[in-house]
């Protein structure tokens, strides 16, 4: 009896494995055939109109980064997106009173006051306010009123010459002068015509 019970659990053992083996194979095998083997015929007629609707990208600005504070920069930066094409660019830009200030405060710290005031004196509104206060700016070492009778002789020198000119009318009293001498060198040339005639 036990061989016949051996028997019967091993030919129960092979149709289990057998079951399980042809399991396997419909489980595993039986979708790759049916997807080879199937055939998908679709046919449709759609009228109308397709809208995409997509955003461009955004161009970005660069960050302009300036950080230490004792620069005289300032940091600007920009940029332009369209359809197709999206630029974007950065500079700096010096702040050339903000250096002026700067090298004169450097100056007066060393002790070279004058060479403060005449940093400083390069600005044509405080060339106006030292000159309203009755303190000329210095001239190349002349302080006072050697300064004031040097910037006289020499006002194209002077920060705010423009102004100056049109404030005390010289430059019509220039175009007067250049006219009379203009005036006088063709009377001359005519007057020593007439003698050699």
């Amino acid at each position: 009896m036990i061989n016949h019970m051996r028997n019967f659990l091993q030919m129960l053992k092979k149709t289990i494995i057998a079951v399980l083996s042809v399991y396997w194979l419909l489980m595993v095998l039986a979708p790759i055939s049916t997807a080879f083997a199937e055939t998908n015929t679709v046919s449709s007629t759609v009228t109308g109109t397709t809208t995409v609707d997509k955003t461009p990208s955004t161009a970005s600005a660069p960050n302009v980064m300036v950080n230490n504070q004792d620069v005289c920069s300032t940091g600007v930066s920009a940029s332009v997106q369209t359809q197709v094409l999206g630029i974007a660019g950065g500079t700096t830009i010096r702040d050339l009173n903000c250096e002026r200030l700067k090298l004169s405060k450097a100056l007066y710290g060393m002790g070279m006051k004058v060479a403060a005031v005449s940093m400083l004196c390069q600005d044509a509104r405080v060339f106006n306010a030292m000159e309203m206060a009755g303190t000329p700016c210095p001239y190349k070492g002349k302080i006072g009123l050697e300064a004031a009778e040097a910037w006289a002789n020499d006002p194209e020198a002077r920060p705010d010459y423009e102004k100056w000119l049109k404030e005390n009318n010289l430059e019509k009293q220039e175009k007067e002068w250049n006219d009379a001498k203009e005036t006088a060198t063709g009377l001359g040339i005519f007057g020593l015509l007439l003698f050699l005639l």
